[in-house]
């Protein structure tokens, strides 16, 4: 089973992404029309979070439609739990050109 959730939060502090093309952990931002890591790989079971860290509004919308936040304002939070192994692509439905993968395993 898929679930998802929209968190509605501040803007924290700080970055907590990483710049390097591929990287392990839980947790995406969004900022600088980028998804920062790139290509995140998690566990089966994982619950990704992606930070919206941008004055303009984004989305993480999946290519196969498997989840989508819908809008998402600065200082809002988007959460999506993994629980089949595969490669899930993803896009800003807005932005196009800023895309994303997570590998799970």
């Amino acid at each position: 089973m898929l679930s998802a959730v929209v968190i509605s939060l501040g803007l924290a502090a700080g970055c907590s992404g990483s710049s390097t093309p591929s990287a392990t952990g839980t947790a995406v931002s969004i900022k600088s029309f980028a998804f920062h890591p790139q290509t995140l790989t998690v566990s089966v079971g994982s619950t990704v979070t992606w930070t919206q860290r941008d004055d303009s509004v984004h989305t993480v919308t999946a290519s196969d439609k498997a989840f989508d936040s819908g809008n998402l304002a600065k200082g809002q939070i988007y959460s999506f739990t993994f629980t089949t192994p595969g490669t899930y692509r993803y896009v800003c439905s807005i932005h196009t050109y800023m895309h994303g993968e997570v590998i799970v395993r």
